[in-house]
């Protein structure tokens, strides 16, 4: 099958359905959009303009800037316990999404079955289909806070399994897993042979007292293909920086497909990525903003169990909230049609997510207050 024809059997976006559909109106409260309402720290863009003062402006090498690659692999040791060699274990991407691509396409044959916990993040699912692999959901309850089970990982084995997904904190159910769940995971990986690829994105954001844990740090990390990225720690998006780390093999095809598909990532954006790692500001900035979205996520909670015909539960991770709530797509349009207010309906995320809604907590308190004001008198209305 061509890539023409895989590409036609994807299904658009359902984000980006919803929001052409919301950029028609005006007054819309979007809780949809995964993206950060704060500006990227001004010490992080300070660092952009002196990449600029100093010419950097070229190509770097395709596998990222080596100063990038180095600031990754020493803030791995850090704070995920993963050692990694910057010059051949290392890979900077544009952005985390489009390592998924490179990824699948570095190890997967056609017709292996990669493993998705879902409600899952769509693009795990349309690269595997891009790279010529089948994507296998393993549905995820409510009833077990949206944690994977190794029941429900057995269900689903096959003869052509060849990858497991993990994703903690998940988007978009903001569910996190404990040391032992990961280890869980990654011990039946290891029984069945099983590259375990776990996007880490959201690893700054978690609630509670609880700790995000790096599958790469409780197992052979020639096992475990790790991707994270700028975007949500830093309030970063825009910029498109992200990086996976991984076996020296896998690694190496991934930059010999990036050489052909976009040469590098942006280099002074690499430059200013480099900077934000080691500026000890960068933390405090993220743990400002990790802050905010635990006042945040305290608040639509509270309000949320209020309104009629919502079932949820209190998210750990991330910055979304995902409530049970019946028909999501006929909910999700009379929500922005009726009350001005954007969703992602849970089917976007996949099967398992039929019946659910996404609302991301990125906007401030008071548009979150007015948000939930409009909805509970829509619903209430009905």
């Amino acid at each position: 099958m061509s890539l023409h024809d895989r590409l036609e059997e994807i299904p658009p976006s359902g984000i980006r359905r919803l929001f052409d559909l919301a950029s028609r109106y005006r007054d819309v409260i979007s809780l949809g959009i995964g993206e950060p309402d704060f500006d990227t720290p001004e010490h992080i863009k300070e660092y952009a303009k002196e990449a600029l003062e100093k010419g950097i402006t070229h190509y770097t090498p395709n596998s990222g800037l080596k100063e990038l690659r180095d600031a990754i692999s020493e803030k791995l040791r850090r704070e995920n316990s993963i050692e990694a060699d910057p010059e051949k274990e290392i890979i900077v991407t544009t952005g985390g999404n489009q390592a998924f691509l490179l990824i699948w396409a570095s190890f997967l044959k056609a017709g292996d079955e990669v493993l998705i916990p879902s409600p899952h993040f769509m693009t795990y699912s349309a690269t595997v289909r891009l790279a010529g692999g089948i994507p296998v959901e393993v549905p995820l309850t409510v009833e077990n806070g949206f944690k994977l089970t190794g029941n429900d990982l057995r269900k689903r084995l096959t003869g052509r399994t060849r990858a497991l997904m993990l994703n903690s904190p998940n988007n978009p159910t903001g569910a996190v897993m404990t040391e032992k769940e990961v280890r869980s995971a990654v011990e039946l990986a290891e029984k069945h042979d099983l590259m375990v690829v776990s996007d880490e994105v959201y690893e700054s954001l978690v609630y509670d007292g609880l700790r995000h844990v790096s599958p790469a740090s409780i197992t052979d990390p020639q096992r475990v293909i790790t991707v994270n990225s700028l975007s949500k720690t830093y309030a970063m998006t825009g910029w498109r920086i992200g990086y996976a780390t991984g076996p020296e093999d896998v690694i190496s095809r991934m930059v010999k497909f990036q050489m052909y598909l976009s040469t590098c990532p942006t280099s002074f954006a690499q430059y200013a990525a480099a900077r934000a790692l080691t500026d000890p500001r960068s933390k405090l900035a993220a743990e400002k903003m990790r802050s905010e979205y635990s006042r945040r996520r305290e608040y639509i909670y509270e309000r949320l169990k209020c309104i009629p015909g919502f079932g949820v539960a209190k998210p750990s991770g991330s910055f979304y909230i995902f409530p049970f709530v019946g028909d999501d797509s006929a909910l999700s349009e009379k929500l922005l049609l009726e009350a001005r207010v954007a969703t992602v309906p849970g089917s976007a995320f996949g099967s398992a997510g039929r019946g659910y809604l996404r609302l991301a907590y990125t906007v401030p308190i008071e548009k979150i207050r007015e948000a939930m004001d409009r909805i509970d008198a829509t619903i209430g209305s009905t």
